[in-house]
């Protein structure tokens, strides 16, 4: 009553064939592959170092701690 002998997991992946066939799993299988490939080249990237490129959108701190910079924070009247 432990685990499953080679059997039960045969029976079950019969099942999982039947049911979504093997072109779908190919697919399936194809994604989950380009997605892992996907989330490795991000985090090549991501351990680049910061002064060689910045992420778009974020402001480094070299751009912060210049002194003729202005806030442009949007105020409203009361």
């Amino acid at each position: 009553m432990g685990s499953f002998s080679i059997w039960h997991w045969l029976i079950v992946l019969l099942i999982v064939v039947m049911v979504f066939g093997t072109k779908k799993l190919k697919n399936m299988g194809s994604d989950l592959g380009g997605a892992v490939k996907g989330f490795k080249d991000g985090m090549k990237d991501g351990s680049q170092s910061a002064s060689d490129t910045a992420p778009a959108g974020q402001v480094t701190q070299d751009t912060r701690s210049e002194k003729n910079t202005i806030d442009v924070e949007a105020k409203q009247k009361s």
